[in-house]
C-alpha cells in the first residue's frame, strides 16, 4: 500500500462513509486539529515525562484517534460497529478521576499562572491551547452534529492538560510562575 493515493490532489478528502468534502469543510478542519492535539501529545510524551502521567497520555493519544475517527463519521455507520473509536462517559469519568489524582498532590490555585516551566510542562501548557482550539472547530459544528460524549471529553482533556502541566512542574522542582 503506497501512502500517497493522489485522491486530495483536487482539494478533496473522503469521510468514513465514503462520500467527497472539500478538505476546508469544517469537520475536516475539526479532525485536523484533533490530528494536532494528538501531534502535541506526542511532543509532550518525547518531552520526559514521570512514567504515570506518560501512561496517561498514551491512553488520551489512542483516545484522540477514536475521536477523530468520529468526527469523520458524521451518520454515525462506522462508529456503531467498531469498538475501537468508542470515547464516551467512561473515559471522561476517567480524566476526572486523574485530574482528581494529580492535584491532590499540588499546592491551590490562587491565581492565573503562566504557562511554561520544565520543557515537559511547557509541551503540556501547548497541547492544552491546542485541546482549547480543537474544541472551538468541534463546537463550530453544532451541537446535532457532534455527539456530547465528544464534546465533554474534549473539554475535560483540556482541564486535564493544564493539571499534568502543573504536576509535572511541581515534581520537577519547578515554581510555577504567578500572573
Amino acid at each position: 500500500m503506497k501512502i500517497y493515493t493522489r485522491t486530495g490532489d483536487n482539494g478533496e478528502t473522503s469521510l468514513f462513509d465514503g462520500r467527497r468534502v472539500s478538505k476546508s469543510a469544517l469537520r475536516v478542519d475539526a479532525y485536523g486539529e484533533v490530528d494536532e492535539l494528538s501531534a502535541a501529545i506526542g511532543v509532550a510524551m518525547a518531552s520526559g515525562l514521570p512514567p504515570d502521567i506518560a501512561e496517561m497520555l498514551e491512553a488520551i493519544a489512542r483516545d484522540l484517534f477514536a475521536v477523530g475517527g468520529r468526527l469523520a463519521d458524521p451518520d454515525r455507520k462506522v462508529a456503531p460497529r467498531v469498538e475501537k473509536i468508542a470515547v464516551g462517559e467512561a473515559e471522561v469519568n476517567r480524566l476526572e478521576q486523574w485530574i482528581d489524582r494529580l492535584e491532590a498532590d499540588l499546592p491551590p490555585l490562587r491565581r492565573f499562572i503562566l504557562p511554561g516551566g520544565s520543557p515537559a510542562g511547557a509541551a503540556l501548557h501547548l497541547a492544552r491551547t491546542v485541546c482549547r482550539r480543537a474544541e472551538r472547530r468541534i463546537t463550530s459544528l453544532g451541537p446535532d452534529e457532534v455527539d456530547g460524549d465528544l464534546r465533554a471529553y474534549v473539554n475535560r482533556l483540556s482541564d486535564f492538560l493544564f493539571v499534568a502541566a502543573r504536576a509535572v512542574n511541581h515534581r520537577a522542582g519547578v515554581p510555577e510562575l504567578e500572573w
